[in-house]
């Protein structure tokens, strides 16, 4: 076998990129990488009635936003081309003429084309399931053309794995029981079948085989909801694989050092959306400001909102990154720093009416900061607590009168914070709009 290592993936352009799929693709990545080989992709387009461009173009946008570039195929290009199955009907019907010549193939009256099968016991050395034994095959000979001269999954696969130099097969593990059927074809052409590594399935929450209805099955739905991609990729590595390592956290390069096929598990892996989730918050956290913002401003423009200037963005998508889990839910913590117009959540309007002295103690803290000279966050604390010693009230009273007036809701960044974002003008002028609210109410 060849010293370099040559894997693919080979998705079908029928509908989304599946998480499934994407895993298939994300372990065949790693291994390339941590091998040195190269990873090809490859598109089983045969399916006419199936497939279709923005199918294709959905494999190509997910891999490129999980981050798994490929050496060869479309758009990058190789000398084992085509990489698109639908566009090799030629190569294919070379390799059955030298079936024919071998005299393992004869066509039926129909037109339909059958292998014969060798009827030998087969045992697949594969990397995760260990050696799997079939026994001599009772079953009928396997069609490779169909009388409208199409060629079949099987066929097709295996010719391309020997022209494309494919060392090393990661795939799931429910083609595992047609395995056997490839490598009597590999040896049928007179050819070693690659090195097999059957991976396990990606079960629902309910235990069974994730399908296209369950939550998380399409990577497009992780950019929809303001996953990054890093943190999609840490944690899909680790659905049937566990890393030597301390860490369920680890970057990319880490990710390539410690992946073996040998080390994924056999057992079925259980899809846990919190626990993606989770990842999802904490590499979130360790974003730069200028990163932040710019993986945040589609979601922010998708909600409405009109960024004026970065640096005022940037320091309050940083006051609740700790607070969020998905770029998403951004827009509902920060969207009151770039609307005057925000709304007043009821539970706050009803807590800021409950109290006759509220709007008393509101106008005194708006008096105190029209005349504030230094505005930063320790003046303005200290302006606080002073306001407090002289309305006799803790300041703890005062803080969420003014996350109120300032927010219109009862969650956020520290209310100084929120004071020295918006500035001395625009604070006053949101106290103001509170003030006339309640007095109207009064």
């Amino acid at each position: 076998m060849p010293d370099t290592v040559r894997v693919r993936f080979a998705p079908s352009p029928t509908g989304f990129l599946h998480v499934g799929g994407a895993r298939t693709a994300l372990f065949n990545w790693l291994y390339a990488r941590h091998r040195g080989g190269k990873f090809i992709l490859r598109i089983e387009d045969t399916d006419e009635a199936r497939n279709t461009e923005a199918a294709r173009q959905a494999i190509f946008d997910g891999m490129k936003w999980l981050g798994l570039d490929w050496d060869e195929g479309p758009e990058a290009g190789g000398d084992r081309g085509p990489y698109f199955q639908s566009q090799r009907k030629g190569i294919y019907d070379a390799y059955l003429a030298k079936l024919e010549e071998a005299g393992r193939v004869y066509t039926e009256e129909g037109g339909a084309v059958r292998f014969k099968f060798s009827r030998e016991p087969v045992i697949i050395p594969d990397m995760v399931c260990g050696d799997v034994h079939f026994a001599a095959t009772e079953e009928p000979d396997m069609t490779v053309r169909r009388p409208d001269g199409s060629y079949i999954f099987h066929f097709v696969n295996v010719v391309d794995d020997i022209e494309m130099g494919i060392t090393h097969v990661i795939r799931g593990e429910d083609h595992l029981s047609n395995t056997w059927k490839h490598i009597d074809l590999f040896h049928a052409l007179g050819k070693h079948s690659p090195r097999y590594a059957h991976i396990p399935l990606i079960l629902n929450p309910a235990g069974t085989k994730m399908s296209k209805r369950d939550e998380g099955s399409s990577i497009q739905s992780y950019i929809d909801a303001g996953f990054l991609s890093d943190a999609v990729f840490n944690y899909l590595c680790l659905l049937g694989w566990t890393p030597k390592s301390a860490n369920e956290k680890l970057d990319r390069t880490s990710m390539i050092s410690l992946f073996d096929p040998i080390h994924i598990h056999s057992a079925n892996a259980r899809f846990d959306m919190a626990k993606c989730t989770w990842f999802n918050a904490q590499y979130l956290r360790e974003l730069a400001p200028e990163v932040l913002l710019k993986a945040a401003l589609p979601f922010l423009e998708k909600a409405g909102l009109v960024i004026a200037g970065s640096s005022i963005t940037e320091r309050a998508l940083q006051s609740v990154k700790e607070k969020v889990s998905l770029l998403s839910e951004l827009p509902a913590w920060v969207h009151y720093f770039f609307r005057e117009d925000y709304p007043y959540e009821d539970e706050v309007v009803a807590k800021l009416r409950a109290k006759p002295d509220n709007a008393k103690f509101l106008a005194e803290l708006r008096a105190d900061f029209a005349v504030l000279t230094q505005w930063d966050e320790p003046s303005l604390h200290t302006s606080v607590e002073a306001a407090a010693a002289r309305l006799g009230v803790k300041p703890g009273a005062l803080m969420p009168l003014l996350r109120f007036a300032l927010s219109g809701q009862s969650r956020g960044p520290g209310v100084t914070t929120i004071l020295d974002l918006l500035g001395k003008e625009r604070s006053v002028v949101r106290l103001d709009r509170t003030l006339a609210m309640l007095e109207l109410a009064a």
